[in-house]
């Protein structure tokens, strides 16, 4: 049987018409397949009968031996492109091409029906092991071209964002899908894990851009602003659009601004400029103390109804110094609002009415008064249920 499967194959490798039969078979059958060049294509099926050839004569079992020409076929297609689907297409119309002029060349030689089905079943054995050795040789291609492109767009997001190398060149820069000329909005999230990370990539590719982990999270730069509901993803936090040269700049300041955010409990899509007053505050923690010790030092932290004033105070700067809003936000009636407002006044000096007494600056009073009660409500106590009066 060997003997015989073995005068078949090494008739149809020295064969230009099987090898052109195949090589038409496939190309027919699968589109992307027949946009490579014909060479190409003979060139593989010639290799792969010759391999064929050797493969029987060292009297190899089905995935024994050397198949390396069957995985650089594999790794030629992923890398030319060609999806796993028209390869496949490819192969199955190759694979009965073959055994169809296989049974041809036998029964031309006079070997019985019997014999040649034994010799389909050696054949289609061998055809099978490099089907699967090519299929084997495009997954591990397709995974390192896919590894080796992530990493170095990665490489060239982090040059971009991080000044610890030198600046991408344009050529990098077009290879990783950027246009050096253009703006865009540079994206930090909070998300660290990798698995999560990849996630939420998925779910930015619609807005264009390129994505990977700098300094541990995941960053990005997009074409357009990305927008959903702020409890249906992580927090996010984006710049304006802003040139590839001045990243430098933006994505620390981005990476600040994450921080003030999430230490306050958001979600979802934050705008920079948002988070501009707070992100600014945030970075002087000394300053906060000694403001929140000056203004709020009669307020005792262990009162529950201390608590609530500072509380319902920070809730009516939150929501522009409108007493409905408040008492809404914290679901009390808006002569709750005002009373509590007033004792603050009593207890503090703090006066957050209309008219306000004093005569500084409107602006600069609210500023220091919500950045006050914000880092006085944040030190370890966290206020306790507000009543409803």
């Amino acid at each position: 049987m060997t003997a015989i499967a073995l005068q078949v194959m090494a008739a149809m490798a020295a064969d230009d018409k099987v090898v052109t039969r195949v090589v038409e078979a496939a190309r027919e059958n699968s589109p992307e397949v027949a946009r490579l060049p014909e060479a190409e294509n003979r060139r593989h099926i010639t290799t792969l009968l010759t391999e064929g050839v050797a493969h029987l004569e060292r009297g190899d079992e089905h995935d024994d031996g050397d198949f390396s020409a069957a995985q650089a076929l594999g790794a030629d297609r992923a890398a030319q492109g060609v999806s796993i689907a028209g390869l496949l297409r490819g192969l199955n119309a190759g694979r009965n091409e073959l055994i169809r002029a296989g049974v041809e060349l036998a029964r031309g030689i006079g070997v019985d029906d019997t014999t040649i089905l034994d010799f389909i079943i050696d054949v289609d054995h061998y055809v099978g092991a490099v089907e699967r050795h090519i299929i084997s040789g495009y997954h591990t291609a397709e995974l390192q071209l896919a590894r080796t492109a992530r990493d170095l767009n990665t490489q060239v997001l982090r040059r971009l964002l991080v000044p610890d190398d030198d600046f991408p060149d344009p050529a990098e820069l077009n290879r990783a899908g950027l246009r050096p000329g253009s703006r865009y909005h540079c994206v930090v999230s909070e998300v660290t894990d990798p698995s999560h990370a990849r996630a939420l990539e998925q779910r930015l590719h619609p807005f264009g851009g390129l994505y990977g982990l700098v300094e541990g999270r995941l960053a990005g730069l997009t074409d357009d602003p990305p927008c959903w509901p702020d409890d249906d993803a992580p927090l996010l936090v984006v710049s304006p659009a802003t040139a590839l040269t001045s990243l430098r700049g933006t994505y620390p300041i981005c990476a600040q601004a994450l921080a003030a955010a999430s230490a306050r409990g958001a979600h979802g899509v934050h705008l920079l400029i948002e988070l501009a007053a707070e992100t600014a505050l945030a970075a002087h923690p000394e300053m906060a103390g000694a403001l929140a010790d000056e203004l709020l030092h009669l307020l005792d932290p262990k009162s529950s109804f201390h608590q609530e004033i500072a509380a319902t105070a920070l809730c009516y700067l939150d929501h522009g110094r409108r007493i409905s809003a408040t008492a809404t936000a914290l679901h009390i009636h808006a002569n709750t609002v005002r009373y509590r407002l007033d004792r603050l006044a009593e207890l503090t000096d703090i006066d957050l009415g209309e008219t306000p007494r004093s005569r500084r600056s409107h602006v600069l009073t609210t500023l220091h008064t919500w950045w006050a009660l914000r880092t006085w409500i944040d030190r370890g106590v966290q206020p306790g249920p507000l009543r409803r009066s």
